[in-house]
C-alpha cells in the first residue's frame, strides 16, 4: 500500500477579490486534515503571494506544501487559458507529498472567471452578499459553471441591503439543478455544511478507509 500513488483530486477556488477564497482554505483544511486527508495549496496572487503567505503563517499545515504562484496577468490567464504555472505547481507539490487534494486558488477575478479542466476536477466559485443581490442575475460564467456555488457572508446581508432571499431566488434560477449554498465562513456549522457537500460531491479516500481496503 505504501508504494501506492493517491488519487489526487484538484479542487478550484475562485471568484472576486474579498470573496472568502482563503479563508474557506483555513476553514476546510483543519477538517481534512482530521479526516486523514494529505493536502497541499497552490494559490495565485497578480504579482505578490500574499495569500501564500497567508496560509504558510497560519500553522495549519506545513509551509512547504503551500506554492504563491504570481501570475503577473488577469487571473483568467493563469487558471483557463495558460494554466501552466498553476500545472507546474501541482505537479511539483505531487512529486514530493503525493496528496489526496490539491486546492488551486485563483487570484482575486470577476464573475468571468472559470478553470480549465486541465488544472482541476471540480470547482468552487464564491460571491459575496456585499456585492448586492443581483449577482445571480447577472448570469456570470462562474455562477453558471462552477460544480459548487457559495453565496458568502450572508451575515453581512443585512447592513449592506442586500436581500437574502433575492439571493436564493437568483441562485434558483441559474441553477435549478446544480449546487449551491448560503454561507457565513464564520459559521461553523455552515463550514461543515460545506465540507460534506465536498465530501458527497468526491471521492474522498481517506486514509483510514484506505488502511482496511
Amino acid at each position: 500500500m505504501d508504494n501506492m500513488k493517491n488519487e489526487l483530486i484538484r479542487i478550484g477556488i475562485g471568484g472576486p477579490v474579498g470573496a472568502g477564497k482563503t479563508l474557506l482554505i483555513e476553514k476546510l483544511l483543519p477538517k481534512m486534515i482530521a479526516d486523514g486527508l494529505n493536502v497541499v495549496v497552490v494559490t495565485n496572487d497578480l504579482v505578490t503571494k500574499e495569500d501564500a503567505a497567508r496560509l504558510k503563517d497560519s500553522g495549519l499545515i506545513d509551509p512547504d506544501r503551500i506554492v504563491g504562484v504570481e501570475t503577473g496577468a488577469c487571473p483568467h490567464t493563469a487558471i483557463r487559458e495558460d494554466p501552466a504555472a498553476n500545472l507546474c505547481a501541482v505537479e511539483r507539490l505531487s512529486s514530493l507529498y503525493d496528496p489526496d487534494i490539491v486546492f488551486v486558488e485563483s487570484g482575486g477575478d470577476n464573475l468571468a472567471s472559470t478553470f480549465s479542466p486541465d488544472l482541476v476536477d471540480y470547482w468552487i466559485f464564491m460571491i459575496d452578499c456585499a456585492a448586492g443581490h443581483d449577482i445571480p442575475r447577472k448570469r456570470g460564467l462562474g455562477v453558471l459553471k462552477a460544480d459548487l456555488v457559495l453565496v458568502n457572508k450572508a451575515d453581512i446581508a443585512a447592513f449592506v441591503g442586500t436581500s437574502l432571499e433575492k439571493m436564493a431566488q437568483g441562485m434558483e434560477e441559474v441553477r435549478p439543478d446544480r449546487a449551491w449554498l448560503m454561507s457565513s465562513l464564520l459559521n461553523d456549522e455552515d463550514v461543515h455544511s460545506i465540507y460534506e457537500t465536498l465530501r458527497q460531491q468526491l471521492p474522498f479516500k481517506r486514509r483510514a478507509d484506505a488502511a482496511t481496503t
